[in-house]
C-alpha cells in the first residue's frame, strides 16, 4: 500500500480504535486480535518488530481494515500500552496494594506496574517508545493512557473524598518520574533498585499533600 492510499484508507472513516461510539461486538473482537497481535510482534522483538502488515496478517484483518481502526503503528502501540494498563488495573483492584500509608501503597502499585512491564522488556520498550514518539494526532490515546496511570495511583492513595489540586499535582509528578523511570532503565542507564527509590523518594509527596498536613495549607 502507497503513502498516498493509506492516507485515503485512514481518510475514508474515522478511526475505530478512536471513535467515541461503542463498538459491535464484531469490531470488539476485531480490536482484540489486533491488540493481541501487536502485542505478540512486540514481545518478540519491540518496536522494530510491529509493523503494519505484520499485524494485520498476525490478526487476520485486511491491511485497509487496520489503517480504520489505528491510523499509524504509533497509534496502535499507545492503544496497546493502554490496553495492558486497563488489565493491570483489573488486577490490582482485585489484589489492592497491602502498605498502611497511601505512598507505601502508590509505590507498591508502581513497582509492581513496573516488574510487569520488566517481564516483557521487549514490548515495555515498543510502548514507551510510542508515547515518546507521539505527535498530536495521538493526544486522545495518550490521554487516555494518563487516566488510566493516574486512576491507578488514585486507587492505590485510597483518599477519603475527591483528590485536592495538591494531591492532583503530586499524581501529576509521580507519573512523570514513573515514565522517566521507565526509560532510564530501558536504556540502561537505571538499575532496577534505582528505579525502586526514586519510585519511593517521589511517592513522599502524596504525604506532604495530604489535607491533614500543614503543608498542604500553604499550597
Amino acid at each position: 500500500m502507497t503513502t498516498e492510499s493509506k492516507a485515503a484508507t485512514a481518510s475514508a472513516a474515522p478511526a475505530v480504535g478512536a471513535s467515541p461510539l461503542p463498538l459491535t461486538e464484531r469490531q470488539e473482537a476485531r480490536r482484540r486480535r489486533i491488540l493481541d497481535a501487536t502485542a505478540r510482534l512486540a514481545v518478540r522483538g519491540g518496536f522494530d518488530a510491529v509493523q503494519m502488515r505484520e499485524v494485520a496478517e498476525s490478526s487476520s484483518v485486511a491491511l485497509g481494515t487496520l489503517y480504520r481502526y489505528f491510523p499509524s503503528k504509533i497509534h496502535l502501540l499507545v492503544a496497546t500500552m493502554q490496553d495492558q494498563l486497563q488489565q493491570l488495573h483489573g488486577t490490582l483492584r482485585k489484589r489492592p496494594p497491602t502498605e498502611e500509608e497511601p505512598a507505601a501503597r502508590v509505590a507498591q502499585t508502581l513497582m509492581r506496574a513496573f516488574r510487569a512491564m520488566q517481564r516483557e522488556p521487549h514490548l515495555a520498550d515498543a510502548m514507551v517508545r510510542a508515547l515518546t514518539f507521539a505527535d498530536r494526532s495521538v493526544s486522545a490515546e495518550v490521554d487516555t493512557v494518563s487516566r488510566l496511570t493516574t486512576a491507578i495511583i488514585l486507587d492505590a492513595m485510597g483518599p477519603a473524598g475527591p483528590p485536592t489540586p495538591a494531591q492532583l499535582s503530586a499524581v501529576r509528578v509521580i507519573e512523570h518520574t514513573w515514565h522517566s523511570a521507565l526509560i532510564t532503565w530501558l536504556s540502561g542507564r537505571a538499575s532496577i533498585a534505582q528505579v525502586k527509590i526514586d519510585i519511593e523518594t517521589v511517592c513522599r509527596l502524596i504525604d506532604l499533600t495530604s489535607p491533614s498536613t500543614d503543608t498542604c495549607q500553604g499550597v
